[in-house]
């Protein structure tokens, strides 16, 4: 079974952060890996056209009642109706978290992954643990979230 990415960030974000996720979007689909996220816009959106650029497969955790909501680059809508409760499912569905910048919501994410043992790897996010790691570039980001992922297998 493949990899299940998930990328995590702010909905409206930068567009630095915003090429970036877009960047590792299309490396976790040459990686033929899945990736997951919050399905709206911002880091998330720019994640998913990167990974459909290249025929890579999206999954995306919805935060209301709706499978139409979410940012069209999205393979498989979960509609869940949990607002931001939404993110455990983003996080305990992933075998590996990549933080994208973010706010309030991407910090939530990083709790739970830190809370379940979700290996979570960081580029212009959060700094609030040791067991974040860092990545300079999305190919590096996302070459050590398949190594963590299999090695937390």
């Amino acid at each position: 079974m493949n990899n299940i990415i998930g990328v995590i960030g702010a909905g409206e974000a930068s567009e630095e952060d915003c090429n970036v996720a877009g960047l590792i979007g299309e490396e976790i689909a040459r990686q033929k890996c899945t990736l997951l996220c919050g399905a709206m816009g911002g880091v998330m959106e720019a994640a998913c056209r990167g990974a459909k650029s290249l025929n890579g497969t999206t999954i995306g955790i919805l935060p209301g009642t709706s499978k139409t909501e979410g940012n069209p680059f999205i393979d498989y809508p979960i509609v869940t109706g949990m607002g931001h409760g939404r993110n455990i499912i983003v996080v305990g569905s992933s075998d590996a978290i990549i933080a994208i910048g973010g706010s309030y919501g991407t910090l939530t994410e990083i709790a739970f992954a830190l809370r379940l043992k979700i290996p979570i790897i960081g580029m212009n996010t959060w700094d609030v643990s040791p067991d974040i790691k860092k990545a300079q570039t999305p190919e590096m980001a996302v070459n050590l979230a398949i190594k963590l992922a299999n090695s937390n297998s």
